[in-house]
């Protein structure tokens, strides 16, 4: 059984909040171990894993709003109908 474009935006759209504040959360970590004058390699490596969740999350927050407008179009009944 397919997922409707409703099940995938109330999916999608939730996941990708919550791994935006992840990735967020991670972008201070990663400034943190810099502050802490960390090794270059472990501050620069923690960055970009932390840029990767980040972008990560909007992407997935974006295929959520992509969803959303899916749905709109796609499956709400047309008023009159």
């Amino acid at each position: 059984m397919a997922m409707t474009h409703k099940k995938k935006w109330l999916l999608f759209a939730p996941a990708g909040l919550a791994v935006i504040g992840a990735g967020a959360s991670m972008v201070h970590w990663a400034g943190a171990l810099k502050d802490r004058r960390a090794p270059a390699l472990q501050w620069v490596a923690a960055g970009t894993a932390a840029l990767v969740v980040l972008n990560a999350g909007v992407s997935l927050f974006g295929r959520g709003v992509v969803e959303k407008v899916l749905h709109e179009v796609r499956e709400k009944p047309t008023p009159g109908a």
